[in-house]
């Protein structure tokens, strides 16, 4: 297992000021194991400046912390506010980070969040007012519940999802979430250069990154504006019975519906060769019952399994390769 060790921002800032010229960077691990890379200070900055210049952040704005600086996503948080001289404030990453600031008489420009912080905010109205004090909220790593999607776009200020991932050093495209402007397409970032391969996987070049046709693992597609939208994972294909079925097209059907605390997986079949497993958080027979009715014949699960916990990575993403295994050994113990 690859150990993580916990970086402070003062840790963090020494290894930013020294005449190292690279960075080692934390990925996540939502669909493998986590490993480590180095990446240039120099590209750093380039995506920092491309950020703050396409989100209009100046001198002396206020910027929010709340996400580990051994991942992608904290680093270019700090690294952001250093290159824009804002100030920063720093939360310890934790699943409501609004609420150390309710009573306080701090005011936050720029904030980013994943959708798990996102959705333990708006169960409280305090946090949740704050959140729409916010000027710019970014939220990445991860899928947004449609169900927040729809709650946040009613809200007053500027909240993004974004596209991104450890290689393109955080994000390389945004979508509006909140106002009139909400939609599911993405708008690549200036300099930035998407494509599609033969599997229809994005494809992204961004020279002034040092990024040259990166073939990423998500199924796309693309309008006549140069935009693109997310289909789903091509390494997140479900085979039974010879049909290909994509997990998140499971999913989004089942977002739809009133089963919360979700997730879909598979396990091996000796007749279909896979077959489709729905881990849940204990809820009513009935909920679960009648969102399967929902969907297609051949995307009904075979396996239902009641788990106390959702599996998740440390960024709040779904940790899909744990749940397989959470599937295979609790349906092998019932054998």
């Amino acid at each position: 297992m690859l150990k993580i060790e916990k970086m402070t921002f003062d840790d963090f800032l020494k290894e930013w000021n020294s005449n190292c010229p690279t960075l080692t960077i934390q990925t996540s691990g939502s669909t493998g194991k986590p490993k480590r890379i180095i990446v240039e200070k120099a590209r750093m900055l380039a995506s920092a400046r491309m950020t703050c210049d396409t989100l209009n952040l100046k001198k002396g704005d206020t910027a929010l912390l709340c996400m580990p600086l051994e991942y992608i996503a904290g680093k270019m948080m700090a690294i952001r506010s250093i290159e824009r001289e804002m100030k920063l404030i720093c939360i310890p990453p934790c699943s409501n980070p609004l609420r150390p600031l309710i009573g306080t008489a701090e005011h936050i420009d720029f904030a980013a969040f994943v959708p798990l912080q996102i959705a333990k905010i708006l169960e409280h109205e305090e946090e949740k007012s704050l959140l729409a004090q916010i000027g710019t909220v970014l939220i990445g790593g991860g899928t947004i519940d449609k169900h927040i999607e729809d709650e946040l776009k009613n809200f007053p200020n500027q909240i993004y999802a974004t596209y991104g991932m450890t290689e393109t050093l955080s994000h390389i495209a945004l979508r509006h979430i909140s106002g009139e402007s909400a939609s599911p397409w993405y708008t690549p970032m200036p300099q930035v250069h998407v494509e599609l391969s033969e599997e229809h996987t994005l494809i992204i070049t961004a020279q002034h990154l040092s990024i040259t046709s990166l073939k990423t693992n998500d199924i796309a597609e693309l309008n006549d504006k140069g935009q693109f939208r997310i289909l789903g994972r091509i390494d997140n294909i479900i085979n039974t019975g010879g049909i290909k079925i994509q997990i998140e097209d499971i999913e989004n059907l089942l977002q739809k519906t009133e089963l919360t605390d979700f997730l879909i997986t598979s396990v091996p079949d000796k007749t279909f060769g896979e077959a489709i497993v729905l881990l849940t958080l204990p809820q009513s027979t009935n909920k679960i019952e009648s969102a399967i009715t929902t969907l297609p014949k051949y995307w009904k699960p075979k396996h239902i399994i009641e788990i106390q916990e959702i599996p998740l990575t440390e960024t709040g993403k779904p940790n899909r390769a744990k749940a397989k295994i959470i599937a295979n050994e609790l349906i092998k113990s019932r054998l």
